[in-house]
């Protein structure tokens, strides 16, 4: 009797320790009972995240992730099966993206929603709902870098590639030639100062003719509308002939001045007949004579 004592008393103790052990697991494992499983559906990498890592809703923890792998249909899609609390308001507008654990580099999984009047997303465990799986922030800086380094080497290849020692050397022949034909312009324009210098002076002078001339027509004018005048030419004929006598005398000066205009303007034709390159580089000097540099003695004719 006592040894059958002893073994009821190991057998109630060995279902009692395995009631025990089955409430443990049940408490540590989360009652699958009362949440739903939805299905994450990526297109990016999901380094970092690893099975039974949590799943969060606007930073409060309500699930954990299940699973991680490939799409069989499609290398590059990523199924992601979490299990989060039924409770939970999740719409057809909810999204997923990845978030970081400090330094460590370990990525949970963050559940959130645009809001709006949309439709409550419904799952089931043989149909999961597919929730997109978007770039976090660190991902779109990590792609943006990783695409700006890409372009800075391409740029830094084109570079290189028109810096080489061939393109080098053509540049270095563009600048001389530059330098080279700045010098020259330089030099035209200075040649071409002591032409221009001149032009002034002959408008003046065509200036002062037209001047003279239309004070002449003036003058004439007023003469001849005295001289019309009824009754009055005997009476004004001594104050006429003196205003005619300072007419003529400011026409001849008005002559004079136009036979100096055309004697200089005969110069200046006759020097650019002679010489028509000191229109724009200036009188040349005249030959040196007998007695000064560079003088050369005519040669004498043979008879």
């Amino acid at each position: 009797m006592e040894n059958r004592a002893h073994a009821l008393a190991a057998g109630l103790f060995v279902i009692f320790l395995g009631a025990a052990l089955g409430v443990a697991a049940m408490w540590f494992g989360g009652d699958t009972m009362t949440r739903d499983k939805y299905l994450l559906v990526s297109e990016i990498p999901v380094t970092g995240l690893n099975s039974q890592a949590t799943v969060r809703y606007r930073g409060v923890t309500v699930g954990k992730v299940e699973s991680i792998r490939l799409d069989p249909e499609d290398s590059h899609t990523i199924h992601i099966r979490i299990a989060v609390d039924r409770d939970l308001p999740l719409t057809k507008n909810a999204f997923a993206q990845l978030g970081y654990q400090g330094l460590t580099g370990l990525a949970y999984v963050q559940l959130n929603d645009e809001g709006g009047e949309a439709e409550r997303l419904k799952t089931d465990s043989d149909n999961l709902a597919q929730i997109p799986l978007r770039p976090s922030a660190l991902d779109s800086i990590t792609s943006s870098a990783q695409l700006f380094l890409s372009n800075a080497n391409g740029f830094m290849e084109r570079l290189n590639l028109l810096f080489n020692d061939q393109n080098r050397t053509r540049f270095a022949h563009i600048l001389e030639n530059t330098d080279a034909m700045t010098g020259r312009l330089h030099h035209v324009i200075g040649q071409l100062e002591p032409g221009l210098k001149t032009l002034p002076g002959l408008a003046a002078d065509a200036s002062s003719v037209l001047k003279h001339t239309e004070q002449l027509v003036v003058d004439l004018n007023q003469i001849t509308s005295k001289l019309n005048q009824q009754g009055g030419t005997i009476d004004s004929f001594s104050q006429t002939a003196g205003e005619l006598t300072a007419t003529m005398h400011k026409l001849r000066e008005a002559t004079e001045g136009i036979q100096r205009n055309s004697r200089s303007v005969d110069r200046v034709l006759l020097q650019l007949e002679e010489q028509p390159r000191s229109l724009l580089f200036g009188r040349s000097p005249p030959p040196p004579g007998p007695g000064e540099d560079g003088f050369i003695p005519p040669r004498e004719k043979s008879q």
